[in-house]
């Protein structure tokens, strides 16, 4: 990917550079022959975490105080851009790196940084974030995991389901009901190795099916009081609402990553693909299907990186977010499925990375909070 096309473009420098292009041959040299085979396991091998942490492209941004290389979000954006363009989705570092750091870097007490963020950076301690459960999802307020103050430590009970990461983890961010209402609602930093939790099932996916997600089930699991991250109860709520301002970005830069990808394969097969005696691409429909789906592209990109100037400034709202992770997502999934009408028969074959596509951008529209959610919550700003 140029700067050109990089949303990370207008910070480069010289060592975002070097970073790029060693994250791409990781992506592309390290992972992407791999993933017929990880796809078929339902997960991606421990040594490629360890890998990633080797190379020092695991939490970036993590403080240098925290053990981290300090660096700007450019870094991240870079690295989920060029997992994106080599059509690699395991092993899920952005989860890692963007959804779930963040929490600890922000929230943490200098005791659980110190704990757990050298681990992340390395490889060692794979991170996951439990929300979502069997009986909802984006409704966080009705949580029935609920965590019981006993004495020094808390009891936990409940379960957890569609987690990223879930099998593979170590670290498991849990929410989880310390009382009634949203006041009521903890981060938990649970380890997995703890008596009482226990793994369910490695979720047979429609697509991404080298990404674990898993069941997690909580069985008075007990847990020290110091696990409560940040250590004040009344605050997971907030915590939680902050950062999926954060997540939705990242979901924005996902999508006009994918976009792009797709946008180039298909203009290469329309090019060299003959009917009727001609070209593909000399059909008008086809010239016409593609420049819709290339402004589309150009706006959202616009769009996205006006959102990225405001995360940087920390005025980016969630509303705002909301309309990019809507917009972003719907927009991945149209043009995607133009771009596999345009291959024919072939975007169907699953050989076609095109077709694979198709099946990858599905969960985008309810993974984040499900669309219908964030148009309720642009709505509700119209107030």
């Amino acid at each position: 990917m140029t700067a050109q096309h990089s949303l990370s473009g207008p910070y480069q420098s010289e060592e975002l550079d070097i970073f790029r292009h060693s994250v791409r041959r990781f992506f592309q040299e390290e992972c992407a022959p791999h993933q017929p085979a990880w796809e078929e396991a339902g997960i991606a091998p421990r040594q490629i975490w360890l890998r990633a942490g080797e190379l020092g492209f695991l939490c970036p941004r993590v403080p240098a105080a925290d053990g981290g290389l300090g660096v700007d979000l450019a870094f991240s954006i870079a690295t989920l851009e060029e997992q994106m363009r080599a059509g690699v989705f395991a092993p899920s570092v952005s989860v890692h790196s963007d959804v779930i750091a963040p929490y600890l870097v922000h929230y943490g007490t200098p005791e659980q940084k110190k704990r757990y963020l050298p681990g992340m950076i390395a490889g060692t301690c794979i991170g996951a974030i439990a929300m979502t459960e069997p009986s909802g999802g984006s409704d966080l307020k009705a949580l029935r995991t609920t965590a019981r103050r006993d004495g020094d430590s808390y009891v936990i009970n409940g379960q957890k389901t569609f987690i990223t990461n879930g099998i593979a983890a170590d670290l498991v961010i849990l929410a989880a009901r310390t009382d009634a209402g949203a006041r009521g609602i903890g981060l938990f930093l649970v380890e997995t190795k703890s008596e009482g939790f226990r793994r369910g099932r490695n979720l047979q996916k429609l697509g991404q099916h080298a990404s674990d997600t898993a069941e997690l089930f909580f069985d008075d699991l007990r847990v020290h009081a110091s696990a409560l991250l940040g250590g004040i109860e009344g605050r997971g709520f907030a915590q939680l609402m902050d950062r999926l301002v954060e997540e939705r970005l990242m979901a924005g830069v996902a999508a006009a990553a994918v976009i792009d990808r797709a946008l180039e394969l298909t203009v290469a097969y329309v090019k060299e693909r003959k009917a009727f005696g001609k070209r593909v691409i000399d059909f008008q429909n086809t010239r016409f299907k593609l420049a819709a789906a290339k402004a589309e592209a150009a706006v959202l990109r616009a769009f996205l990186s006006r959102c990225i100037a405001d995360f940087r400034a920390g005025t980016l709202d969630p509303a705002t977010a909301a309309m990019l992770k809507y917009w972003a997502t719907e927009r991945q999934c149209s043009i995607v499925d133009d771009c596999v009408q345009l291959h024919g028969g072939y975007g169907y074959m699953l050989e076609y990375p095109i077709a694979r596509m198709w099946l990858d951008s599905r969960i985008t529209t309810i993974y984040g909070g499900a669309n219908e959610v964030m148009k309720d919550i642009i709505g509700r700003s119209l107030r």
